[in-house]
């Protein structure tokens, strides 16, 4: 009876199905576990799971390389709520933390409606960064920008496109300090036809839209020859400040003039020859939808378009 007793029991235990506790889980294996998630499902959910998990979350092997972008274009639209002030915290809490988890060692920022509070924490303490772009940030203002200059000396790849509150100046000090700088996007928004943005981004941030284009042409011209990438889209630069930058930035291989209406054909034309490296040239598209409202406020525009902007003649 006593030994039926004993194989019943035993057997009892083996059916049972054991139960591992994830707290347990060493260090390395979480961390080859985190490695294998998306940023939004490191920040969403396993760094919640139990105080090891939010230990190991925090491992500064996990924050050189900061890229929020792909979850940006995820999205079917931009959005209204992007632009209010609580967003903003939100992205600047997450920039703060990163910084902070990475010891120093972010290599790569890629965000959108940041501040100067978080660009100036990156300036302080992130020496080795090299990628940064942080689109569509109204309150990022030459003030951190020329912070960003002086701590970040190893950029490589800029981005500052949509960015109204820096000017030529950060452009001017960016050039004297990030020498190694091969990679820059200027890009505005489209203010010919601004309906795709009306609605979501504040009416006075679009009305801001940068005037001085050939004061930044003149910027990127002088002190950044070594680009290699440029983008402009929209600028309002003219021949003169193209010219600048096809004189002077002789190892250009790709240059975005999409939008850039106060130039010509012929003025890309003339000031692209001797570029002799370039291998991608997007001209601007002037077409201008038939519109009452475009037709009061850029009539002279269409008129070009229909004229010479046809597919049997271009100038």
């Amino acid at each position: 009876m006593s030994t039926t007793t004993n194989n019943n029991h035993e057997q009892q235990q083996q059916e049972q199905p054991y139960y591992s506790n994830w707290s347990d889980l060493t260090h390395e294996i979480l961390l080859n576990i985190l490695t294998r998630l998306t940023i939004e499902d490191r920040w969403r959910g396993t760094m919640f799971v139990c105080k090891s998990w939010f230990h190991a979350t925090k491992d500064p092997s996990l924050h050189a390389v900061l890229d929020l972008e792909a979850s940006f274009e995820a999205r079917p639209s931009e959005s209204a709520r992007w632009w209010n002030d609580g967003f903003e915290r939100r992205i600047d809490g997450m920039v703060r933390c990163v910084v902070d988890w990475s010891d120093g060692g972010v290599r790569e920022i890629k965000v959108r409606h940041c501040s100067d509070r978080a660009i100036s924490v990156v300036a302080e303490r992130c020496p080795n960064l090299e990628v940064l772009s942080i689109k569509s940030c109204p309150n990022v203002t030459d003030e951190s920008m020329v912070k960003l200059a002086s701590g970040c000396p190893k950029l490589k790849e800029l981005d500052i496109s949509y960015c109204y509150e820096i000017s030529h100046e950060s452009l001017l000090m960016l050039g004297r300090k990030c020498t190694n700088i091969l990679t820059l996007k200027r890009n505005l928004m489209n203010w010919l036809d601004p309906s795709q943005h009306i609605g979501i981004v504040p009416t006075s941030y679009l009305n801001a839209c940068p005037q001085d284009g050939d004061s930044e042409a003149a910027a990127i011209a002088n002190l950044m020859p070594q680009l290699l990438h440029l983008e402009l889209r929209f600028s309002k630069l003219t021949a003169r400040g193209l010219a600048l930058i096809s004189e002077r930035c002789k190892n250009l291989e790709s240059l975005d003039l999409s939008g850039c209406v106060n130039v010509t054909s012929r003025d890309i034309v003339n000031s692209t020859a001797n570029l002799t490296k370039l291998k991608n040239l997007k001209k601007p598209n002037f077409y201008i939808p038939r519109s009452n409202f475009h037709t009061e406020r850029y009539g002279h525009w269409r008129l070009y378009d229909e004229r010479f902007q046809t597919d049997a003649f271009r100038i």
